[in-house]
């Protein structure tokens, strides 16, 4: 039996981080329907084959009155809803907080947009790369004297938002458990992003953090950054403790005398030296050069390589066609099966958690 089993999620269908979350509370066992767009399909859009697995697609209009009140029918046994509309779109469809609550009083109502529900840039739109830039994380990354480098949607649409939104839901879950009353989660990705650079807007208090391309962690240190290798290929350094650096230069055959890690003004130099010595060779002579020892060198892979490596292979971190990570985190040690996606009739949806 999975962590969240008996635990029932209605999912309103969208993109980017509510779909994210609906598949990583599936993929935990809870029972989840997604509710999606008539015109959508049960199915979506190209490329959700992924994110939409696990839990059964059931097709309603919204706008009819029928179909609304059967979802409020599903919504009168759940536990939870998760939504990632503009703030109102569902209050003027008749199913907000309010309206949800009147039939469930210990529904836990998860929100999660770019913005959140207030402040004024509420009703605005957005993407991932707007909603992480007016945190301060976007400013921070990339290199120096070039303009920041957005790293993928990884920081605002899953990490700031869906991962907030699935812990957020999840605390009210347990809460409604124990008070019989729900909640209504605000997870927007502007204040999950903010909470994610907390390090760094502690080091910039503590004046540990400076201009962009500059940093221990940003790719400005030598011994933390990617090198490119001969054949074009790239390994990861992260050698970060005294130790680990001391094994890196032990790797590449250096003086600890002729390569100290500090002062900062030496880095530049360092990485020339660095950078030269890791050209000589390839990326997977490297990887091999280093294996077992504490210099913290890997090779940098592909998607379509991470599935090989000897370490994913063993832990089935990746698998299935469409080539996916497996559910995460695992309990017990065991890995959990890559579930299907179905599809329900509204009506079937209904019976179903009668």
């Amino acid at each position: 039996m999975k962590p969240l089993s008996g635990v029932r999620i209605i999912e309103f269908d969208g993109l980017g981080p509510v779909t994210f979350a609906g598949m990583v509370l599936a993929d935990l066992g809870a029972d989840v329907l997604r509710l999606s767009r008539a015109e959508a399909g049960a199915f979506g859009e190209v490329g959700n084959d992924v994110l939409h697995r696990a839990r059964n697609a059931v097709v309603v209009d919204l706008k009819s009155p029928a179909d609304r009140d059967r979802v409020l029918d599903l919504i009168a046994t759940a536990d939870a809803v998760i939504e990632g509309f503009r703030p109102g779109v569902l209050e003027r469809l008749g199913l907000g907080p309010e309206d949800c609550a009147a039939r469930n009083p210990k529904l836990v109502f998860g929100r999660v947009t770019g913005w959140g529900q207030t402040g004024p840039l509420s009703q605005t739109v957005g993407h991932d790369i707007n909603y992480i830039g007016l945190t301060g994380a976007l400013h921070a990354m990339g290199e120096a004297g070039r303009p920041p480098v957005p790293p993928l949607n990884l920081v605002g649409d899953y990490g700031g938002g869906a991962m907030l939104l699935v812990a957020g839901v999840l605390a009210g879950v347990i809460e409604a458990r124990t008070t019989g009353k729900g909640r209504v989660v605000d997870a927007a990705m502007t204040d999950g992003t903010a909470l994610l650079s907390a390090l760094f807007f502690s080091m910039t208090a503590s004046g540990h953090w400076g201009e962009r391309g500059s940093n221990l962690l940003d790719g400005a240190a030598p011994f933390y950054r990617c090198y490119a290798c001969s054949d074009g290929r790239f390994v990861a350094v992260g050698a970060l403790e005294p130790r680990f650096y001391a094994a890196l230069l032990a790797g590449l055959d250096l003086d600890p005398a002729e390569a100290p890690q500090m002062p900062v003004s030496q880095w530049p130099a360092l990485e020339t030296k660095f950078a030269a010595l890791f050209a000589t060779r390839t990326r997977d002579d490297w990887a091999a050069h280093f294996a077992g020892t504490e210099a913290c060198v890997t090779p940098v892979l592909t998607f379509a390589e991470a599935a090989d490596h000897p370490h994913n292979r063993e832990r089935g971190t990746l698998a299935g066609s469409p080539l996916q990570p497996t559910p995460a985190p695992r309990f017990d040690g065991q890995v959990a099966p890559i579930e299907p996606a179905g599809s329900l009739s509204l009506d079937e949806a209904v019976a179903r958690w009668r």
